[in-house]
């Protein structure tokens, strides 16, 4: 079983963290920014944290530092995780990187492979879809690019030694929610140049192997 948590602070956009428990097989969804309470790691197979409107570098929430330890624990007994946006941030954040705002983007950007064997990312085709407004500008300790676009070095990551991704983009992001609240625009690409659900269904794969 995959603990999916959901980071998102405000209701209306609370849509993605159930679309990722969609799209992952044997998955169990916590609403993590209202409880942190949730079952045991030891129940799980893997973890992966969500996206947020929230940023990391915010005052007012208590339960990120409780998350960031979550990432370390999950780092020391080499449980899978992984980091999807907001949960991008705070994996290398919690190992010591930084996060800095940007622009707001919702649209398909095209990413290039620094890592062709990796296999979370294998099979993923290059185009696509982001909701951010944040950038990870310095990867954590141990993480190790795997996957850049023309205006981030550093947009998907992994760890040298434990089994931890993550990915600035949303996988979870499709056709099924593309009406509700996110400022969305197709741009010059669309949906049907885009399998990003993939990288939930190998990171699925990888846990349960």
């Amino acid at each position: 079983m995959i603990l999916v948590l959901d980071d998102e602070v405000r209701s209306e956009y609370r849509y993605l963290g159930p679309e990722i428990e969609h799209f992952t097989p044997e998955s169990d969804y916590h609403v993590y920014a209202e409880d942190r309470d949730h079952p045991p790691l030891e129940e799980y197979d893997g973890v992966i944290i969500s996206g947020s409107t929230a940023s990391v570098y915010e005052e007012g929430y208590p339960w990120f530092e409780t998350q960031m330890e979550l990432v370390r624990t999950c780092r020391d007994r080499e449980l899978p995780l992984l980091g999807v946006c907001f949960g991008h941030q705070l994996v290398n954040a919690a190992l010591g990187g930084s996060v800095v705002e940007d622009r707001r983007r919702a649209t398909f950007v095209e990413m290039t492979n620094v890592d062709a064997d990796d296999p979370i990312l294998a099979g993923v085709e290059p185009i696509v879809p982001v909701l951010h407004s944040d950038l990870v500008v310095e990867p954590g300790s141990g993480m190790e690019v795997i996957a850049e676009t023309e205006y981030n070095e550093y947009f998907c990551t992994r760890h040298a030694d434990a089994p931890i991704w993550t990915v600035q983009f949303h996988p979870e992001f499709t056709t099924r929610v593309r009406d509700r609240p996110s400022d969305w625009t197709d741009g010059d690409h669309s949906f049907d140049e885009c399998n990003a659900t993939a990288v939930l269904e190998n990171f699925a794969a990888y846990c349960h192997r």
